[in-house]
């Protein structure tokens, strides 16, 4: 079994430990050490394991061990992950056992985190760090670039574009032929049915950009 670690001792922190629970339950793959979080106390229990150092303390590991980014929100995903420098730290890609994924074509990145319940279809190009809560679904010759996260229940239709750090609410619906641009946030409970550009928040059905970040 492969030694891994999460970062992230938060709500979905702890759900990812279900995930790696649930995954062991099928097949023996990894040995949970604890998480790595900043903000909380070194040897705190969570859920049974210990917090294992501040997150930068990873640069300091000296065997190989695995990871993976348990933090929803994209930018902090991105930026946390930019501090590890250590050669001896890989990134897992989980997936839940019971996730669908069509045989055509599918290609997920490193240290993606894929929950129960998901279904992925055909020709799907899925980056790095990308987070799919539970019960998500994904249609045909879609294109997700790194650090997305999509909260439980987002459909996204087929051929949509969706650029790096997108954060898709619970329940937004994404329909089909769109290209949503880097860093935007889309709502909970939207429906996008136009294309977005990027850095801005959209909410509503239909989704409306409501105010542009940097």
């Amino acid at each position: 079994m492969k030694n891994i670690a999460i970062i992230g001792a938060g709500g979905f922190g702890r759900e990812v430990k279900m995930l790696i629970d649930q995954i062991n339950a099928q097949s023996k793959e990894y040995n949970l050490l604890g998480y790595y979080a900043d903000g909380v106390e070194p040897d705190t229990l969570i859920n049974g394991y210990p917090i294992l150092g501040p997150i930068k303390d990873l640069n300091k590991v000296t065997t190989e061990l695995s990871v993976v980014a348990a933090i929803g929100l994209p930018s902090l995903k991105k930026e946390l992950l930019s501090i590890i420098d250590n050669s001896l730290i890989s990134y897992a890609t989980l997936i839940h056992p019971n996730v669908i994924i069509g045989s055509d074509d599918v290609t997920i990145g490193q240290g993606s985190i894929i929950c129960a319940g998901c279904i992925i279809t055909v020709n799907i190009k899925i980056g790095e760090h990308v987070i799919f809560n539970l019960g998500c679904t994904v249609g045909h010759d879609t294109v997700i670039e790194d650090y997305c996260s999509f909260m439980p229940s987002v459909n996204v239709s087929g051929d949509v574009n969706i650029g790096e750090c997108v954060y898709v609410g619970t329940g937004a619906k994404i329909i089909n032929k769109l290209e949503i641009g880097e860093n935007t946030i889309i709502g909970a409970g939207s429906v996008v049915h136009k294309s977005l550009p990027a850095n801005c928040t959209a909410v509503g059905i239909p989704a409306k950009a409501v105010k542009f970040h940097d």
